[in-house]
């Protein structure tokens, strides 16, 4: 009779294992450029959106009002057991109902979920986010009172 393996141990696909309890821990466990960040684009969220509520899902920061509206991915918090950017990712859950004619998002084979990588936070960024983030809280809006 055959011996079974051991079982495998849990999946260590976010942040190396870690699980964090709250915001604090995520930011607490960053580098200092991506802690950076991370605090300007959470202050951006706060100031341009204050109803979203803040929750940590997967490891990473979310922001919903009625459903999921965007996230900040810090890089250091892995997906797949490797970094593949750099600094943090600022992405819509629901970007394919957002009007983005000059192609700012980026969104790889996704349907339904683009996002943009920054290492730092420019004033076109701003400017840019700014926009599709109230474009997306109206698309959220929009959505709880049946028009789409």
């Amino acid at each position: 009779m055959k011996e079974k393996p051991p079982p495998k141990a849990p999946s260590t696909m976010l942040a190396g294992g870690i699980r964090f309890a709250n915001a604090q821990e995520l930011l607490d466990f960053l580098p200092a450029d991506e802690r950076a960040l991370m605090e300007q684009l959470r202050e951006f969220i706060i100031s341009e959106a204050p109803d979203l509520k803040e929750r940590l899902s997967f490891n990473i920061l979310t922001y919903k009002a009625r459903r999921d509206v965007c996230f900040i991915w810090p890089a250091s918090v892995l997906w797949g057991g490797r970094k593949t950017y750099e600094g943090v990712r600022f992405g819509f859950s629901h970007a394919d109902l957002l009007d983005d004619p000059s192609g700012y998002l980026h969104r790889g084979s996704r349907k339904q979920v683009y996002w943009r990588d920054l290492t730092l936070f420019a004033k076109t960024d701003e400017r840019m986010l700014r926009q599709l983030l109230a474009q997306a809280v109206q698309r959220d809006q929009e959505r709880l009172a049946g028009l789409r």
